[in-house]
């Protein structure tokens, strides 16, 4: 999966235990209705926002991940995490028109010989 949007936050690198680290991005999406996704970066994986800054296209390929936890009083809970595991700058998005390859121009009608021979009513073989 992955998330397309611009970098609001990168949080700084979190010693969580003496073996995990984290570090939280969070990409505001570009629709009608914007939504702001934090994603988390974990282990060797938070150095790959080192090179990136607040305000930046990014394309964030990422993971969903859910965990189990039961309270102390018995109750079951669950959890949700966004986990990112890879980040690239966004291309820019190019109109459709512009992305087509180009085309050679069409000569124009007096280029073509009229056809002298046509017969509507003559029968082919053609299957439309």
């Amino acid at each position: 999966m992955e998330v397309l949007g611009r970098v609001k936050v990168i949080n700084p690198v979190q010693q969580v235990s003496a073996s995990f680290k984290k570090r939280e991005l969070v990409v505001t999406t570009e629709e009608q209705y914007p939504q702001h996704i934090l994603i988390e970066f974990t282990q060797d994986k938070t150095d790959l926002l080192n090179n990136y800054n607040v305000g930046e296209q990014v394309k964030v390929s990422i993971n969903l991940r859910g965990r189990e936890w039961v309270n102390p009083q018995g109750e079951t809970k669950y959890f949700n995490s966004i986990q990112g595991w890879r980040i690239e700058k966004a291309q820019a998005e190019v109109p459709a028109a512009a992305a087509a390859p180009q085309m050679p121009p069409i000569p124009p009608a007096a280029a073509f010989e009229p056809a002298t021979n046509f017969n509507e009513e003559e029968h082919d073989d053609l299957p439309f």
